[in-house]
C-alpha cells in the first residue's frame, strides 16, 4: 500500500509482484502522456515534494477504507515527460472485482482534479503553455 511522486519511469510488472494477495481482483490503470494537438512535445509537472505524497497517500488510504481494498497503489511521475511516456497508475486489489474497478475509477478521477501538480505543455516549437482544470474532470469525481 501506498503512493509515491517520482521522476523515474517505473516498472508495471514490477510494481504487481506480490501486489494484492488474498485478493479476488486487481485493476489497474496507468496513464501516457498524450498529445491532443499534434503540436506537443512534452508534458512538465511540478509538484511540492512532502505535500504532494501526504496528500496522495492520505487519499489512498481513504479510498481502501470506502472501497474496502485489500492493497491500493498511486505512483505519479513529476519532470519533463515526452509525449508517450507513463505519467501515472493507479492499482486497486479488492475482494471482488466492482470493489477494485470502482475503486482505481475513482483513485483516477480525483488525480485529474485534486492531485497537487501543476502542468505544463511543452510544444514542438519550445513554447509553453499552463493546462487549465477542464469542467469534465470536475464533474466526473462529481458523481463520487
Amino acid at each position: 500500500m501506498g503512493a509515491r511522486v517520482q521522476e523515474q519511469p517505473f516498472d508495471l510488472a514490477q510494481e504487481l509482484q506480490g501486489f494484492g494477495a488474498g485478493a479476488g481482483a486487481v485493476v489497474t490503470f496507468t496513464g501516457i502522456v498524450r498529445d491532443d494537438s499534434g503540436c506537443m512535445a512534452a508534458l512538465e509537472l511540478e509538484h511540492y515534494p512532502g505535500m504532494t505524497e501526504q496528500a496522495l497517500d492520505r487519499f489512498g488510504r481513504q479510498a481502501a477504507q470506502r472501497f474496502d481494498l485489500i492493497d491500493w497503489r498511486i505512483i505519479h511521475r513529476f519532470g519533463r515527460l515526452p509525449v508517450g511516456a507513463q505519467i501515472m497508475m493507479v492499482a486497486a486489489a479488492a475482494r471482488h472485482r466492482r470493489a477494485a474497478f470502482d475503486a482505481a475509477d475513482f483513485m483516477m478521477d480525483w488525480l485529474k482534479s485534486r492531485a497537487p501538480f501543476w502542468k505544463r505543455e511543452i510544444g514542438q516549437d519550445g513554447t509553453a503553455q499552463w493546462v487549465a482544470a477542464k469542467d469534465s474532470d470536475e464533474q466526473a469525481l462529481d458523481r463520487w
